[in-house]
């Protein structure tokens, strides 16, 4: 076969490929659909009724449960974002008798962990009889950048950089003006030089002050203005965006006491247990990943109740549970000279104006309900709410166990799963009383029981 002939039939076989390819891609995505953003809510669920559920009636009749009576109500969460074709509903609840700064408050958490509230609320009136928990916040500063790319020389740059800063920030007065009424606003501008990770990758780290503000907006909206200005032709704009990674956010909670006061059978061996718990998750990263899972239950639950982002708190936290280049724990405990002392450090970049915190029912009664916090007071509670989880867990897990508690909150749930009756439930919680549930054990009880 000449070369002609080969790549003739090459080129046929290719394109009787691809012609199949196209063919069976057509034949085989049938549900894939245009527009599909521009159908009405009860049309959406048509379509995924009967795409995805088997025209199962259930489906749509569950779907349509979880909509709001109030029509005005259910077009504000249908708002929030795009297609919407029903509400996920979480547990509200709330955690009493914490005892912050000598200040009382009852906090409202949003999770599904049967747990969470139960532990926060124990251990909150545990130490509001030792004083409460103290916090301190370390700092309120948010960062942002502006990364871009320069092939010149470092010098000039640095000269470009000094001459037109003054500029940069003029450029942004129209929208730091009320903020900066408020006290806050651009903190200052810095070059930084990135070559030696990136060739050519520079970045204008930005810091900011937002007060009650989460201030994202704010943020992203000064950067791009200050990206506009300083663009030229040898100044190539990437991106300009807050980071979420906010380690100059800070804020301390800690509680401590005599080591005799701990209320425990032997309260040095407790105390003694507890310590080593906490350095072994200060040392060991496969136990400080879910050390700190713990503390965000806590976090998280209160994050979420005053419609607050608790996907970039998240972020942020874990980052800064890396700082040193060693995943460690964010919660730290001493026992010196007969006192115990447990606190933990974390970056929360939090608002209680703006956003969903103005928008959410709910979220606007959380705030009542914590008095209507300042964004630092907002931080020291959520950080009171993460130490006060992680108390709970290393107390459980250093005596009688994580299961023994979490097992307990969760018979409930289990018996729910069973459709047991008023009558089977109070039996089951009866028997178990004072053992070790587990999901196994519950499934017999309630089989012995209906065998009868």
């Amino acid at each position: 076969m000449n070369k002609k002939d080969f790549f003739k039939k090459f080129l046929t076989s290719v394109l009787d490929s691809s012609i199949f390819v196209a063919v069976y891609l057509k034949h085989r995505m049938t549900k894939m659909i245009s527009g599909f953003s521009k159908l009405t809510k009860e049309e959406k669920i048509n379509w995924l009724a009967e795409n995805y559920f088997k025209n199962n009636s259930n489906a749509v009749r569950t779907i349509k449960q979880y909509w709001h009576e109030d029509k005005k109500l259910q077009q504000l969460h249908d708002d929030f974002i795009e297609n919407t074709i029903s509400n996920f509903y979480l547990p509200l609840g709330v955690a009493p008798n914490f005892l912050i700064n000598g200040k009382e408050y009852a906090i409202p958490m949003v999770t599904e962990e049967s747990s969470v509230v139960a532990a926060a609320s124990l251990v909150a009136k545990f130490w509001s009889t030792k004083g409460g928990f103290r916090t301190t916040i370390l700092g309120t500063t948010k960062v942002g950048h502006v990364h871009f790319m320069f092939a010149g020389a470092s010098a000039a740059l640095e000269a470009y950089f000094i001459n037109n800063k003054a500029r940069l920030l003029a450029a942004t007065k129209s929208i730091t003006k009320n903020m900066e009424k408020r006290g806050g606003g651009i903190l200052d501008i810095d070059l930084v030089d990135k070559t030696d990770k990136l060739a050519n990758y520079y970045q204008l780290h930005i810091t900011f002050e937002t007060m009650d503000s989460m201030g994202a907006n704010f943020i992203n909206s000064c950067l791009e203005a200050i990206a506009a200005e300083f663009r030229n032709d040898e100044i190539e704009i990437v991106m300009s965006i807050l980071s979420n990674y906010v380690p100059e956010c800070l804020v301390r909670a800690e509680v401590s006491c005599n080591i005799l006061d701990l209320g425990v059978e032997n309260p040095q061996k407790f105390a003694e247990k507890f310590y080593q718990a906490v350095k072994i998750a200060e040392i060991e990263p496969y136990r400080a990943v879910t050390h700190n899972k713990g503390i965000m239950n806590g976090v998280d639950a209160v994050v979420l109740a005053t419609g607050n982002d608790f996907r970039a708190v998240e972020a942020g936290v874990h980052a800064y549970a890396g700082i040193s280049g060693n995943y460690t724990s964010l919660s730290h405990c001493t026992i010196d000279n007969g006192v115990f002392r447990f606190w933990l450090d974390l970056p929360l970049a939090l608002g209680t104006v703006g956003g969903i915190t103005a928008l959410h029912p709910l979220a606007k009664l959380s705030l009542e309900m914590l008095q209507q916090p300042s964004a630092k007071e907002l931080m020291q509670i959520i950080a009171t709410a993460g130490l006060a989880q992680n108390f709970a867990a290393i107390r459980a897990l250093t005596t009688i166990g994580i299961q023994h508690g979490h097992m307990k909150m969760h018979l409930h749930n289990i018996l729910n799963q069973l459709g047991a009756t008023v009558h089977e439930k109070e039996k089951i919680t009866h028997f178990f009383e004072g053992q070790t549930v587990s999901h196994a054990a519950v499934v017999l009880k309630f089989k012995e029981i209906n065998k009868r």
